[in-house]
């Protein structure tokens, strides 16, 4: 068994992975902001590159093409996402004056998350190698495509080198990235080989972790801000319960990760339970949206409150250009050659979202076999764990996975 499972590298994992899109550790939050909307990715690789005697040097933009050369040192020192700059807009002063946050260099948000949450490694690495590094704390593994980028393609990309969607070219290779959950979906297809473990119980297993974030669904939303951004770097989410402990429904990163960056607003001025509501998919309920502005108006912080209606005003538009049937949507996106989901989501909310704010739960006797399966099919890396009457047990996190599987090839 453990021959014919380690014997794979990483690279057996990246097959037909796209190329990452880069931002440069010089660019602005506002560059990240406008990459991630274009791009519709949930996050943004950052990269330092030290051009040596080039002219080109680490210049502000997305996208940039490095040349063949010994000169080059690239390295991706980290990631960004819409909930670190939605957090990084929630802070007092940025909210007073949120066009001037976003001129701030993503260094400012990048240097906030503990290091080592991106490392690159070989493709020659083995499984097993890749498990002990996401188990000490990696989440993203950066790994060099094996097919070298053509001089043609590079020079394509030097012409697009505006763009803030065009994949980054490091000394004539690309890059991508291997999560949790690609190793996870690679034992699913392998779970015979673990048996009997994956259809014991996570109680047995003991891996339902009692250590999660939570908040009172009537508490303010600002008090959520730094759960917020600890499940984001747990790779988890933040429960919200009643006063009696049972599981209301949660705030993910993964939801927040859609939404437009004047969810900030909504952030200091709801409690809990009705940001909730605010985030969910489809966009924020009107009557919401009102008292958002109202309070935003009695604390005085116009600047976020002209972004609200900015934005308002391009998500009208984009429904009043969409309401045609489905049929001729599909005509035109065949045209396009692409997605309305980008559209969507530099808009407002993304077409891409694949569940509303109900938390995903499972119970203490469920196999560790159907847990798996209940996290991929929903795309989330976690599952919370209940009671038969909804009181919140715990969590079950890949990484709680991962810590099994890597003990039994022990």
């Amino acid at each position: 068994m453990a021959v014919s499972l380690l014997a794979h590298e990483v690279s057996d994992l990246c097959l037909g992975k796209p190329a990452l899109r880069a931002l440069s550790i010089s660019a602005t939050v506002g560059d990240a902001l406008s990459a991630l909307k274009a791009s519709g990715d949930n996050f943004i690789s950052v990269w330092s590159c030290n051009h040596g005697n080039s002219n080109n040097g680490d210049v502000v933009v997305v996208g940039d093409a490095c040349d063949d050369g010994d000169d080059y040192v690239c390295e991706c020192v980290g990631k960004i996402c819409m909930v670190d700059v939605i957090c990084y807009l929630c802070k007092e002063d940025n909210l007073l004056s949120p066009g001037e946050a976003l001129k701030a260099p993503v260094s400012l948000i990048l240097s906030q998350i503990p290091p080592g949450l991106v490392m690159h490694v070989d493709p020659s690495s083995s499984l097993l190698e890749a498990i002990d590094l996401m188990l000490e704390g990696a989440q993203n593994l950066v790994v060099p495509i094996k097919n070298r980028v053509s001089s043609r393609r590079r020079q394509h990309q030097k012409l697009m080198i505006s763009s803030p969607t065009s994949p980054t070219s490091h000394n004539g290779r690309e890059f991508c990235w291997l999560t949790q959950e690609d190793v996870i979906r690679f034992i699913l297809g392998k779970i015979g080989l673990f048996s009997p473990i994956p259809a014991l119980s996570i109680d047995n297993l003991g891996i339902i972790s009692s250590d999660i974030n939570v908040v009172n669904y009537h508490s303010p939303a600002t008090l959520a801000i730094e759960a917020i951004s600890s499940s984001l770097i747990d790779q988890t989410s933040v429960a919200v319960v009643d006063s009696d402990g049972f599981l209301i429904g949660e705030i993910s990163p993964l939801t927040l990760g859609c939404c437009h960056e004047t969810v900030a607003a909504a952030i200091n001025t709801l409690s809990s339970g009705d940001l909730m509501a605010y985030i969910d998919c489809g966009g924020p309920p009107e009557d919401l949206v009102r008292v958002v502005k109202e309070r935003l108006k009695e604390k005085g912080l116009e600047g976020m409150l002209e972004q609200i209606d900015n934005n308002s005003t391009n998500l009208v538009s984009y429904l009043s250009t969409s309401s045609s049937s489905d049929e001729e949507s599909m005509a035109t996106d065949s045209k396009l050659g692409r997605s309305r989901k980008n559209h969507s989501r530099s808009m407002s909310y993304s077409a891409r979202m694949v569940r509303r704010a109900e938390a995903i739960v499972c119970h203490t006797k469920s196999s560790l076999v159907a847990v798996m399966i209940q996290a991929i099919a929903h795309r989330v890396s976690y599952v919370w764990v209940v009671e038969e009457d909804c009181s919140l047990v715990g969590i079950v996190t890949f990484s709680d996975m991962l810590r099994v599987f890597r003990e039994h090839l022990d």
